[in-house]
């Protein structure tokens, strides 16, 4: 399975951020790749002023352009993450489209990203965003892939119920920043692969030294033993990725950690929540 990794960066308003998409897209295209994914938050600025101005619903002209281009161009295209409203709500939301263009998973992210570290980063998601609270997968003719977005990946606990449910890869919409990014990146990414025997792939904003929110960038893929694939710098561009599911099948079958487990002792269970 080929992914392309679009690590682009973020203009001022989704009608700008769709032009950009869609070029990256053009480019994607033309390497044979099966799926295409976007940073988060890269139809508006990731900012909380932003989130309410920009908010758009399922049917928003922004969405039904992605999943026009995922037809045109007969690939799956995770549409990044988005601010998508509902019910009166603002949610940090990643949209997966088939090669049909039909809508086939939506992940809004569990966990917001409320921070203030010291002499560095502080942003506080949950002044204007609500939590998700579905664990999200979607099937492929590869296997099932997990989604989850940024913050979501420091919760063990979502990364490896998505393994249970029958992950082979988990695709991560995120943008650390210049204080999160160069201490645990790199690491978040490589732990969760091989915690869990998976694929990874982490795909950030190009870094933008005048935006309000300063990405990381350093859009990542890694593998179920840990390795790094690929790694991008801050720069724009695209990322070209192959996930191997033999070799995932070998790793599980030469150090066969979830089937260690010991579910006797303990056992980890997603909790039945009544829909919105």
């Amino acid at each position: 399975m080929k992914l392309a990794l679009i690590q682009m960066k973020t203009k001022n308003t989704p009608e700008e951020n769709l032009v950009e998409a869609k070029k990256m897209l053009a480019k994607a295209a033309k390497e044979n790749v099966h799926i295409a994914v976007f940073p988060e938050m890269f139809a508006c600025p990731y900012d909380n002023s932003c989130f309410p101005r920009f908010a758009m619903d399922q049917e928003s002209p922004f969405l039904i352009e992605m999943g026009n281009c995922a037809a045109e161009l007969g690939i799956y295209i995770v549409a990044g993450s988005v601010p998508e409203k509902s019910n009166h709500k603002i949610y940090n939301t990643s949209f997966v489209f088939d090669p049909k263009g039909q809508r086939i998973a939506r992940h809004r992210k569990i966990h917001l990203f409320d921070i203030d570290v010291e002499g560095g980063q502080r942003f506080v998601e949950s002044d204007v965003l609500s939590p998700g609270q579905d664990f999200t997968t979607f099937d492929t003719p590869w296997g099932k892939l997990g989604l989850m977005i940024c913050y979501d990946i420091r919760f063990p606990e979502v990364a490896r119920l998505l393994a249970l449910q029958g992950a082979k890869g988990i695709i991560v919409p995120a943008a650390f920043n210049m204080t999160t990014g160069p201490a645990h990146w790199e690491f978040s990414f490589r732990a969760r692969a091989l915690d869990n025997q998976v694929f990874m792939a982490g795909v950030a904003p190009a870094r933008d030294t005048m935006a309000s929110y300063i990405a990381w960038g350093h859009t990542i893929s890694t593998d179920p033993w840990g390795a790094i694939l690929t790694q991008m710098d801050e720069k724009e561009g695209i990322a070209f990725v192959e996930w191997e599911m033999e070799k995932l099948d070998k790793v599980r079958r030469e150090l066969p950690l979830l089937k260690h487990r010991r579910t006797d002792l303990y056992r980890l269970t997603e909790v039945p929540i009544s829909p919105e």
